[in-house]
């Protein structure tokens, strides 16, 4: 069954899938409540690096951890012979910009069997690092989801530091957190370029898995250009895939180039279906978090672009059903009244095969000069783009590739908080991983 946006409506259609700027789910994810955070499963699951405890039980916090074989290698100099530091030197100069947080986190359940929605409290810890002299912190959103306030450990045995909770953006599952800069000796870290990262470069992880504090794994950028799902179920993108053992508790921890500057923030891994990591950690890219982060600091929220479509992943069955020319692309399920593609005539689809979806729409093939294969790429071609920004849209009608160009709206802010529930979906195994 495709899946709505996550607006308000009728109970009888809330299991339709989102897409296209919408949140989205990859038909392969898996969701489940841990101490009333989501774990999310990709052919196994993607956990949130964080730690939990709710009541008198003690749980990781499943939304994020990255893993796995460690490759960078140190030199006896300080200096490496390509310009590069040593991981000795990195973790001695940027390793104290790395710090512990805690925050009494509030998540909801809207399935709950009591017919309500469920509160529920717990403490979570995870990882972040200074920015500047300011006393800004980031991290990740699902660290301090639900927090106003956190605290903040700068040292190994230090006192808690008081911090307020500055803004959060969960469609890039990225926060800013700000303490009071006479509170503590503030080491910021230097920010890279995430997009002059390659594959097999060396990287560095520095965090607090299971609360050991700022500890050092390497590893390299095993590849580039993934999609993950964001705690409210949109899609980031450009997420660099990495190998560095990363634990619960990493989580918001920055992941270094070779030259100690952070290029990605660490966020999720996938498992495989083993209860722990198996080398697959997936990174936010600080790109990502340079264009967010000012955003937080003054307004406390980010506004997102908005398509305002509903659609679903093309696939050979339903394609050969109609005598399609192709079998990829995102079908079309449903168009926003008003909406972003409503004005630039985009149309939904109005015959309902057994399984709920909706055939005979227009068939979104290539955004902006990317090529789209399902509904994630949708969402990851806008997802750098501003309201009010024009995008060259490519379809399939009748057979016949048509150009619209749309200029895209404000994402409602309805979607914008919500904690989303991924279900688990029939498909063609399309999902988030490649």
């Amino acid at each position: 069954m495709p899946v709505r946006t996550p607006t308000p409506r009728r109970p009888s259609q809330t299991t339709r899938r989102p897409s296209l700027g919408t949140p989205t789910v990859g038909s392969h994810l898996i969701a489940g409540m841990i101490g009333g955070l989501v774990v999310l499963a990709i052919g196994g699951t993607l956990i949130g690096t964080g730690v939990i405890n709710s009541g008198n039980t003690s749980r990781e916090i499943v939304r994020e951890v990255p893993t796995a074989s460690a490759a960078l290698r140190s030199s006896d100099s300080s200096k490496n012979d390509d310009g590069g530091r040593s991981v000795a030197e990195i973790y001695k100069r940027f390793g104290g910009g790395v710090v512990f947080i805690s925050a009494r986190i509030v998540t909801q359940d809207d399935n709950s069997p009591f017919g309500v929605p469920l509160k529920q409290e717990g403490l979570a810890t995870g990882s972040g690092f200074v920015l500047n002299k300011d006393g800004f912190i980031l991290t990740n959103a699902h660290v301090v989801e639900g927090a106003r306030t956190a605290s903040v450990r700068f040292d190994e045995g230090g006192d808690l530091v008081d911090a307020k909770v500055v803004g959060r953006d969960l469609s890039t599952d990225l926060a800013v957190l700000k303490v009071s800069p006479g509170d503590a000796k503030l080491r910021p870290l230097p920010l890279g370029n995430s997009s002059a990262v390659s594959v097999g470069d060396p990287v560095i992880a520095i965090g607090n898995p299971f609360g050991y504090d700022r500890t050092v794994t390497t590893g390299i950028v095993s590849a580039l250009q993934r999609q993950i799902k964001a705690p409210n179920g949109f899609t980031i993108g450009h997420v660099i895939q990495t190998d560095a053992p990363i634990n619960p508790g990493n989580s918001g921890g920055p992941l270094l180039n070779a030259r100690g500057q952070v290029v990605g923030i660490n966020s999720q891994i996938a498992t495989a279906g083993s209860s722990g990591s198996v080398g697959i950690g997936f990174a936010v890219p600080i790109n990502t978090a340079k264009r967010v982060v000012p955003q937080l600091e003054r307004h406390g929220r980010i506004v997102h672009a908005y398509l305002g479509v509903t659609t679903y992943p093309l696939n050979k069955d339903l394609a050969a059903a109609v005598n399609l020319p192709i079998d990829r692309g995102a079908l079309i399920q449903e168009v926003t009244p008003g909406g972003p593609a409503d004005d630039a005539g985009l149309r939904p689809g109005k015959v309902h095969t057994d399984e709920g979806v909706i055939l005979g729409g227009d068939i979104i093939v290539e955004v902006d000069g990317e090529k789209v294969t399902k509904p994630d790429d949708v969402a990851a071609a806008i997802s750098d783009n501003r309201p009010g920004e024009r995008v060259e849209v490519k379809v399939l009608r009748d057979n016949k590739v048509q150009t619209k160009q749309i200029k895209l709206g404000t994402r409602p802010a309805a979607f914008e908080n919500q904690s989303t529930t991924p279900e688990q979906q029939q498909g063609d195994g399309t999902g988030v991983l490649p």
